[in-house]
């Protein structure tokens, strides 16, 4: 007779479901660089202290070492006659730091976000030139240094807001799908009433009685930004209640608890999933919209509405708006490549793809 062969190991090998959505979602070409290159650029931006600085990162002077970045010194210990912060970008403290045995290690952009360039060569706001790569904004602040520190806030504040948003969104539709019934008909009933409530005038406002802040902005679009991810959790717990799965939990006496967390919840994410790069460009756009209408961010703080905004007052400064314009765009486009990707790569549909 003839043996059998050994059992097949094909079932054992096969990857994860996660682990086939990454396989799908890096075939994605576009998607997958898209997230590479977002990332580097949030890199960037985190780490734009070391890449855009108007204080020199390190200063070897007369024999001692000093760090302006983590400590202030005064003008006089590089030879000045004031006892004020040190201006690094005044010509006689360059001199100063350039003589023999002397030495200054600057940020390759050697502009801070609100540096303000007092030795531009042209009257502000002063086009591109070789000491401010991207020219200068019409107080004269170095352009590439608002736009490193700007898209920043702009990530920073999508990345809190989307947070909150899901949150928010993912326990009120847990609770309405889960339960239904009169539960499901009050929280439809309040979510009505709750959209219908005009978001922009309370946002004028709320910015004409409190200080303008991002804490402010964050609490203020976090109460209005879960209602339409609500109802996508919502539609999922309600389709997947029904399933066996969750009859035979309950069977068990499985608390609701545990099936909200550990059977529902799982299984109910892919729209949460999907959707997070749609809700960062959402984010952004309204952070820049409102920065633009002057109900943002604290003045003084780099922004890219208000770069735009100043674009609009400044035609004659096409850098302004033509520089600004391309960070919104390419970084709505990686988002979209991205989001793009990640419905191809959980949609159920190619899941044998």
């Amino acid at each position: 007779m003839r043996r059998a062969g050994p059992p097949s190991q094909s079932v054992g090998n096969s990857p994860s479901p996660s682990r086939r959505a990454w396989l799908r979602f890096k075939r994605n070409r576009l998607g997958y660089w898209s997230l590479l290159i977002f990332c580097a650029l949030v890199a960037v931006s985190l780490l734009a202290e070391l890449v855009s600085n108007d204080r020199p990162l390190v200063v070897y002077y007369q024999g001692s070492t000093y760090f302006p970045m983590v400590k202030d010194y005064p003008e006089k210990v590089f030879g000045g006659d004031f006892e004020t912060s040190t201006d690094y970008l005044d010509p006689f403290i360059r001199e100063r730091l350039s003589q023999a045995g002397n030495w200054a290690l600057f940020a390759p952009n050697p502009y801070g976000p609100k540096t303000l360039n007092y030795f531009a060569k042209e009257p502000n706001p002063s086009r591109p030139s070789r000491d401010n790569w991207l020219g200068t904004d019409d107080r004269g602040r170095d352009l590439l240094a608002q736009l490193i520190y700007g898209f920043r806030i702009s990530v920073l504040f999508a990345l809190a807001l989307t947070t909150a948003g899901v949150v928010l969104g993912v326990i009120t539709g847990a609770v309405q799908g889960f339960f239904g019934g009169k539960t499901d008909l009050a929280f439809q009933r309040f979510i009505e009433i709750w959209s219908s409530m005009p978001e922009l005038y309370l946002l004028i406002i709320f910015s004409a009685v409190f200080t303008p802040s991002l804490l402010l902005l964050l609490v203020l679009l976090s109460l209005f930004g879960w209602m339409g991810l609500s109802d996508y959790v919502r539609a999922e717990f309600l389709r997947n209640r029904q399933l066996d799965y969750v009859r035979a939990a309950r069977a068990l006496g499985v608390s609701n608890w545990q099936i909200i967390t550990r059977h529902l919840l799982p299984n109910s994410m892919t729209p949460v999933v999907t959707f997070l790069p749609f809700r960062m460009s959402g984010a952004i756009l309204a952070l820049t919209s409102l920065d633009f209408l002057g109900l943002g961010v604290p003045p003084g703080t780099p922004s890219l509405g208000e770069l735009l905004s100043q674009g609009k007052n400044n035609i004659d400064a096409w850098w302004i708006s033509l520089s600004t314009f391309a960070v919104l765009v390419i970084t709505l486009l990686l988002l979209t490549f991205m989001g793009d990707a990640l419905r191809d790569a959980l949609d159920p549909r190619k899941a044998d793809k």
